[in-house]
């Protein structure tokens, strides 16, 4: 598809990227020096501003601009913004899939034009990697875009990038998408005018535009704004509490000196002594924005950053602050909000806000693990969230994209990269682990997409990356064969896998072994079974599409056997005695006979006080696994825990969103250097409403769907709706009366026997003891 008709590829002098020095995984997990050459004001780039002046006559009847960059931009026309979407063009897979953004601008045009645009670092360029590299996507910033001017007898006229175009700079000092901006006020120039002085050189360049795709999914917009909720001193500065983590970034209305430096910092959290710290470590991972005044009342806010936080720690003032002179800006994907929960318990309550939060966090352009110290698509985290990101909001386009991103990322072997998109320091990982992908990180894409129909009910979905799909499979099949025969060729123990990661018994306690030993300890078994499930979903997926499925199933039946051979006890106990093992050996099928897993499970989570001991990936399925397996009770006891590691442990120790580490705040009040926006463990939100609200998709898209909520002495009480394709389906538990609204074209089955047509359905669970009585503790 032609995007631009006359436009070029335009930069100008200074847009090269300083590139840091090599520093790998290796050196990170090991704590070695970092390789910081400089000061940011020194290494880093100064945004660079674009004009280009032109006129129009009053005959126009249609304007479009057409735009897109390697890095971020901002584009005005006259002084006024094109969009409210803010870092443009999104994160994607430069190389291979960069965004082309299309805004009609026939109303911000006058005779006279002026067509400002400012470009930074971002994500192309900017020290977005694990590690902390900088020219990740590419070494040089630039521009292109193009003005359609439609006239009132057809005729068209284009107003392109190329050389003509003046280019400056202007407050920005530098401005970086992980360490922070730094502002000089008394440089402020306007976009209103065509600057005279300091003009640098307007270069063409000569880029491909093979990679350039349309917009599609939702732009990144400012969604909420949250006041300050306390302030106070710490030595010479101030502190300020929003009450919330959240991602974004902060706005200060302050009266500045000429040549008053204000440095803000941002963090998640505050010590013990409730002193604010930086919980985020590593190399350019500041988040710290810096302003110099000009001798005015200023509204101090960044241009092209955001940072993880709920505290601002502001030094270089010396007068009050007020509360209401502070605010966050919360920023995500402009996605529908779908999902509501409520009910009578308000530890659950906040839970679920947590969750919530916790996506709200990580959903800015792509689904992250955290919005301050990585902030990468990891295929693992999103591939557990999934199910109740689903709930929350309509993530249907957001996540194709990204799934888009991914297939184009894939090796030609079949290989799912562990993160999409994938810096340049990403292929570095290598050296640390030996692998570019894991067992139940590249298994994403088959389960997402396979997610994202049954709630959506859209087929077309799993036509899109079913090559994809096959193609993973192949690799996944080949690599656990190797050279080995027998049974032994079903076992993917070739290579490095994440396995069940961090399961709490390996990473709470000053001794424990850790991250790297969970794996370790459980990526043969747990690569095996997700071996084992993904060809049996393939097998489900293939006969929804018309393809044969019967390859999978044979496959997937030689992995089970191979499965309990190798990790099965003639007794029928697992010979990995770890809740995780036994929690997806039970979720995915795999033992003809449960009876003695299950059991074990129970005893192993009974014997630890009614604590779970699950890692990333069993943590979706152990309450499943629970309740259907007839410990109800203890799937509710370990849900209501407050003993750490534990959902409500969290809770009680003031947390806001979802916490990377269950042990983040340790049982001593000690808070440990640890992302406190991870939404992985926040999958237990899908259990939340499939049980106790009782919502269940029965065919896709909820064109079917039983209603079979299941109480408990903590809840009395509950309230769920959700937007489905079809509209609005609601439940809700008041004493003993169900009401449950079924959306027209949609049919529901209570406890999958009474059918409910479309329609409002007053129950009285009073008539239906005998039913009831079977679905509560």
């Amino acid at each position: 598809m032609k995007f631009f008709n006359y436009a070029n590829w335009i930069t100008a002098e200074g847009c090269q990227v300083t590139k840091e020095p090599t520093f790998s995984l290796k050196d990170m997990f090991l704590g070695n020096a970092n390789g910081h050459t400089s000061d940011p004001e020194e290494r880093l780039l100064s945004p660079r501003y674009f004009f280009k002046a032109f006129d129009t006559d009053e005959n126009i009847v249609k304007a479009k601009l057409r735009i897109t960059a390697r890095g971020l931009y901002k584009a005005y026309i006259n002084g006024k913004t094109v969009t409210e979407a803010i870092f443009t063009p999104d994160y994607t897979s430069y190389e291979n899939y960069l965004m082309v953004q299309e805004y009609d601008v026939t109303n911000l045009l006058k005779e006279n034009n002026l067509w400002t645009v400012i470009l930074s670092d971002g994500w192309y360029a900017g020290r977005v990697s694990v590690q902390g590299g900088s020219a990740q996507f590419g070494d040089e910033l630039a521009l292109i875009a193009e003005i359609e001017l439609e006239y009132i007898d057809g005729t068209k006229e284009y107003i392109s990038t190329d050389d003509s175009f003046i280019a400056t700079s202007g407050k920005h000092v530098y401005s970086d998408i992980f360490i922070g901006e730094m502002q000089d006020l008394q440089k402020t120039i306007s976009i209103t005018n065509l600057p005279s002085k300091q003009l640098i050189p307007v270069l063409e360049r000569n880029y491909s535009n093979e990679n350039l795709v349309k917009q599609v999914g939702p732009q990144v917009v400012e969604r909420q704004m949250i006041p300050a909720k306390k302030i106070w001193r710490e030595e010479a500065s101030w502190i300020i509490d929003f009450g919330q983590i959240l991602a974004g970034y902060a706005t200060l209305e302050l009266n500045l000196d000429i040549g008053q430096r204000i440095q803000i910092e941002h963090s998640e959290v505050i010590d013990e002594q409730g002193n604010f710290i930086n919980n985020i470590v590593g190399r350019n991972k500041e988040q710290t924005d810096i302003y110099i005044g000009r001798g005015q009342k200023e509204c101090l806010r960044p241009d092209f950053t955001f940072h993880g936080f709920r505290y601002l720690k502001v030094s270089g003032y010396e007068g009050d602050i007020s509360l209401k002179q502070a605010h966050a800006i919360v920023i995500f994907s402009d996605v529908d909000e779908t999902g509501q929960f409520s009910c009578s318990n308000q530890d659950i309550n906040r839970l679920m806000e947590n969750i919530k939060w916790s996506q709200k966090g990580n959903m800015i352009s792509i689904p992250t693990d955290c919005p301050q110290r990585e902030r990468v698509g990891w295929t693992g985290d999103i591939q557990v969230f999934a199910p109740t990101a689903t709930f929350f909001y309509d993530m249907k386009s957001f996540l194709m994209r990204w799934l888009d991103n991914v297939v184009v990322e894939q090796l030609d072997n079949g290989e799912i990269l562990d993160y999409t998109p994938a810096p340049k320091d990403f292929y570095q990982g290598i050296d640390f682990t030996g692998s570019l992908s894991s067992a139940g990180w590249g298994d994403a894409i088959v389960m997402i997409p396979f997610e994202l129909y049954n709630k959506y009910g859209d087929a077309t979905i799993l036509r899109r990356y079913y090559d994809a799909m096959l193609k993973w499979h192949e690799f996944s099949k080949k690599s656990a064969q190797g050279d080995k025969t027998g049974h032994k060729k079903y076992i993917w123990d070739t290579k490095f896998h994440y396995g069940d990661w961090m399961f709490p018994s390996f990473m709470l306690g000053k001794d424990a072994p850790g991250p790297m030993a969970t794996a370790e300890a459980t990526k043969d078994i747990v690569a095996t079974a997700f071996l084992a499930n993904t060809s049996y979903l393939l097998a489900k997926i293939s006969e929804i599409l018309d393809e044969n499925p019967q390859p999978f199933y044979d496959y997937h039946e030689l992995v089970k056997a191979a499965y309990n051979t190798e990790f099965i006890n003639e007794d029928g106990s697992m010979k990995v005695d770890l809740q995780g093992c036994l929690v997806l050996t039970l979720a995915f099928d795999l033992v003809e006979d449960k009876n003695k897993i299950v059991s074990d499970l129970h005893t192993l989570i009974q014997k630890n006080n009614f604590r779970l001991d699950t890692g990333f990936l069993s943590i979706p399925y152990l309450l499943d696994v629970l309740s259907e397996n007839g410990y109800t009770d203890t799937a509710f006891k370990v849900l209501f825990q407050r003993a750490c590691p534990s959902w409500l442990y969290e809770i009680d120790h003031g947390a806001t969103t979802i916490w990377e580490s269950w042990a983040a705040i340790q049982p001593d009040g000690e808070v440990t250097k640890s992302s406190f926006n991870h939404y992985a463990f926040g999958c237990v939100g899908d259990w939340i409403v499939r049980n106790i609200a009782g919502l269940q998709v029965k065919e896709p898209g909820f064109k079917e769907f039983s209603v079979a909520p299941r109480c408990c002495g903590e809840i009395k009480e509950f309230e769920m709706t959700y937007q489905c394709l079809y509209g609005r389906i609601s439940i809700k538990k008041v004493n003993n009366t169900l009401t449950i609204v079924v959306p027209k074209e949609t049919r529901a089955y209570l406890y999958n026997d009474d059918v409910l047509e479309a329609g409002i359905h007053t129950i009285d669970l009073n008539k239906l003891e005998s039913e009831i009585s079977l679905h509560e503790i």
